[in-house]
C-alpha cells in the first residue's frame, strides 16, 4: 500500500501536519508549566522581600523565639495569603530544624502525614533556600530556612511552600484537549489537501510509469499527452522524446543484431568471446563444430584452449592481436587473439578460429605434385640425355642396332613424356571445368567389347588371362564414348601391370536398375595394402614408387579416372586385400541429357 509514491505523499504531508501540531502542544503544554513554575517561585519571592525584606526579617525574629514564636510566624504567612495563591493545591507550613511538621494552613494539616523530605527541605535543612523545581516534577515546594546556628547550617524552623500541580495539570489537560481538537481538523484538512496535491504530482508520474511499462515490453505506440508547463510537463516531452529515440536505437540494435547472429551462426570460421577474467561470454556454431566442445555457461578460456595464457593487450603489442596454431580433433587451425577494452581497461577476448586443414593439405599436395611432375619428367630427360650424349660422342662408332636401340629408348621415353604431359593436361581442363565432353547415344554393349578386344593381346603377352562376362543386354546410354573407354582402359592396363605372370582378369558389367549400370575390374594380383587404398585416386599417389615406375606408371591414371566417371555423374570404388586381388567398381547413370553440341 504504501510503497505508491501517492500514499507516500499523502502520508509524508500528514506526518508533517500531525508533527508540527504535536510539537506545538508540547511546547504550549511546557509552556503552561513553566509559567507556573515561574509564578510560584516569583510569588513567594515577592512575598518574602517585600518592603525591603521586612516580612522575612519578621520570620527570622519569630523564630528566634523558639515555639512562641511560631503563632507569630503563622500570623505572619496568613496576612499574604492571597499573594502567596494559598488554595485547595497549595499550602503552607512551618517545619522545625529536622523537618518534622510543626504547624500549617488549613490544608496542610490534612497532608501532614504525606509530607516527605524533598531536595528543598533537604537544603533548607541544610541552612539553605530550597526552589530546585522543574516542570517534570509532579509537585512544586519551595523551602526558607529561619534562625540559623552560629555555623550557619541548621535552621530552628523551615517556612515551607507545597504545590500539587493539579491546576497545572487540569490546565494541561485543557490545553491538550484543544491542541487534540485542532489536530484532528487540521489532520482531516491535511489529508484533503494532501490527497488533492499527491493526485496533482503523481497522475502524470503514474502515467509515464505505464508508458515506460509499455515500453519496457516493446510496445512504442502510444505518447503521453503534455498537460502542464511545469517540470512534469518537461519531464513528460522529455520522455516522449527518450522513447522515440529509444525505439529508433532499439530498432538499429535488432538490425545488427540480426546481421551479426546471422553472420556468427552461417559463417564457417568460429568466434568466441570473453570477459576479461577469461570466462566464456558467446560462441558460434563453427567453435563448437572446430574444436569439438558443447556451448557451456561457465565454462572458461582453458576449457577451449588448454595449455594457452589468456591473452592481454601488452601480449598483443603494436599490432593488437596474437595468432597461432592449434590441433583438434585431427584438424590444423589458427587462431587469432584480439584482446579488447578502453585504454589500458581490460574488458575482454575475441577469438576467430580458422580451419586450415584443407588448406595444410593443399600446400603439402601441391609440393607433393611439383615433386612427383618433376621427379617424373626429370627420369625421361635424364636418360634421353644419356643417351642422345652417348650417340653425339661415339657418332659413326657404334654398331647400327646398337644406335637403333638408344633411339628406341629415347622416343619410348619421349612417348613417356608426352603421356605424362597429356594426363596433365587432362586434369588441368578437369580441374578448370574445361574438359570437353560429348555426350551421346552409344552402345554400352559394343563398347565393353572394344575394349575386350583391345587389351586382350597386351593381357595375353603378359600371361594373363583376360575373360568378359556381361550378365544380360547392356542399355545404350549418353555419354562420351572416347572417355569412358579410356577409363576402362587404364583400369584394365593397372591389372595387367600389377598381376603376376599366369594371373586372371575378369572384366563384368551388369545393369543395376533401370538408370544405373556397373563396370567391374576384378584380378588376382599383389593387391593393395589398407592403409594405402584411400589415397589411390590421389595423383602421382603410387604404393611402391620403385615398382611402379619400373610399370611405366605416372601415378595419374587413377586420378583421371575418377575425374572422367564424376563428370559422367557417377561413382567409382576400389576394394583390395594384399596378396588376394584388387576390384575395381565403376556406377553410371544412363539417362544423362544428350546435349546438341555435345558439350557439358
Amino acid at each position: 500500500m504504501f510503497r505508491s509514491l501517492h500514499m507516500k505523499l499523502v502520508l509524508i504531508l500528514i506526518l508533517l501536519i500531525v508533527s508540527v501540531m504535536a510539537v506545538m502542544g508540547t511546547f504550549l503544554v511546557n509552556s503552561v508549566g513553566s509559567y507556573y513554575l515561574d509564578d510560584f517561585e516569583s510569588q513567594i519571592e515577592d512575598v518574602m522581600t517585600q518592603n525591603g525584606s521586612e516580612t522575612l526579617l519578621s520570620l527570622e525574629q519569630a523564630a528566634e523565639r523558639g515555639q512562641e514564636g511560631v503563632p507569630r510566624m503563622m500570623e505572619i504567612l496568613s496576612a499574604f495569603v492571597g499573594q502567596l495563591g494559598i488554595d485547595n493545591y497549595r499550602y503552607y507550613c512551618v517545619l522545625d530544624g529536622n523537618g518534622t511538621f510543626v504547624d500549617g494552613s488549613s490544608t496542610s494539616e490534612t497532608r501532614a502525614a504525606e509530607l516527605t523530605r524533598t531536595p528543598n527541605i533537604v537544603s533548607a535543612m541544610n541552612g539553605k533556600i530550597g526552589s530546585a523545581n522543574t516542570t517534570i516534577d509532579s509537585y512544586m515546594d519551595y523551602a526558607i530556612p529561619l534562625a540559623l546556628d552560629e555555623q550557619g547550617q541548621h535552621p530552628q524552623y523551615i517556612i515551607y511552600f507545597f504545590d500539587d500541580k493539579r491546576e497545572v495539570r487540569d490546565l494541561s489537560w485543557n490545553f491538550f484537549g484543544i491542541v487534540l481538537r485542532a489536530m484532528m481538523f487540521g489532520l482531516l484538512v491535511a489529508v484533503m489537501l494532501s490527497f488533492l496535491l499527491s493526485k496533482t504530482i503523481t497522475t502524470p508520474i503514474e502515467n509515464i510509469r505505464t508508458r515506460a511499462q509499455m515500453v519496457a515490453s516493446g510496445d512504442f505506440s502510444h505518447r503521453l499527452d503534455i498537460q502542464s508547463n511545469d517540470e512534469i510537463g518537461e519531464l513528460t516531452a522529455t520522455f516522449n522524446h527518450m522513447a522515440d529515440r529509444l525505439h529508433d536505437t532499439l530498432e538499429e540494435i535488432a538490425g545488427e543484431r540480426d546481421k551479426l547472429g546471422t553472420i556468427f551462426l552461417h559463417m564457417t570460421d568460429g568466434v568466441a568471446a570473453f570477459s576479461a577474467d577469461g570466462c566464456l561470454i558467446h560462441m558460434n556454431p563453427a567453435t563448437e563444430r572446430l574444436l569439438g566442445v558443447s556451448f557451456c555457461e561457465d565454462m572458461h578460456f582453458n576449457d577451449l584452449f588448454e595449455g594457452i595464457e589468456v591473452p592481454t593487450q601488452k601480449n598483443a603489442g603494436e599490432r593488437g592481436f596474437l595468432q597461432m596454431e592449434i590441433e583438434r580433433e585431427g584438424r590444423t587451425l589458427s587462431v587469432l587473439f584480439a584482446p579488447y577494452g578502453a585504454g589500458e581497461v581490460e574488458r575482454g577476448i575475441v577469438a576467430v578460429i580458422h580451419d586450415i586443414t584443407e588448406q595444410r593439405k593443399l600446400d603439402d599436395s601441391r609440393r607433393e605434385f611439383i615433386a612427383n611432375v618433376s621427379h617424373e619428367l626429370r627420369t625421361p630427360l635424364t636418360n634421353i640425355k644419356s643417351y642422345t650424349e652417348t650417340l653425339i660422342d661415339a657418332a659413326g662408332e657404334l654398331p647400327a642396332d646398337t644406335e637403333v636401340k638408344f633411339l628406341s629408348v629415347i622416343a619410348g621415353e619421349t612417348d613417356r613424356m608426352t603421356r605424362i604431359v597429356k594426363d596433365l593436361l587432362t586434369l588441368s581442363k578437369l580441374d578448370c571445368g574445361k574438359m570437353d565432353l560429348r555426350f551421346q547415344r552409344f552402345s554400352m554393349q559394343h563398347m565393353l567389347e572394344s575394349v575386350f578386344n583391345a587389351m586382350a593381346l597386351e593381357a595375353e603377352n603378359n600371361g594373363h588371362t583376360l575373360s568378359l562376362d556381361i550378365a544380360g543386354k547392356m542399355p545404350d546410354m549418353n555419354g562420351d564414348r572416347e572417355r569412358l573407354e579410356q577409363v576402362v582402359i587404364n583400369i584394365l592396363s593397372n591389372a595387367v601391370k600389377y598381376t603376376p605372370t599366369g594371373g586372371h582378369i575378369v572384366l563384368s558389367a551388369f545393369r543395376r536398375d533401370d538408370s544405373h549400370v556397373v563396370i567391374r575390374v576384378k584380378d588376382d594380383g599383389m593387391g593393395i595394402p589398407k592403409d594405402d587404398i584411400p589415397r589411390l585416386f590421389e595423383r602421382f599417389y603410387r604404393v611402391d614408387k620403385a615398382r611402379s615406375r619400373a610399370k611405366g606408371g605416372s601415378g595419374l591414371g587413377l586420378a583421371i579416372a575418377k575425374e572422367m566417371v564424376e563428370a559422367h555423374r557417377g561413382t567409382i570404388y576400389l576394394d583390395s586385400k594384399l596378396d588376394v586381388g584388387t576390384t575395381v567398381t565403376i556406377t553410371l547413370p544412363t539417362n544423362l541429357p544428350a546435349d546438341e553440341d555435345g558439350i557439358i
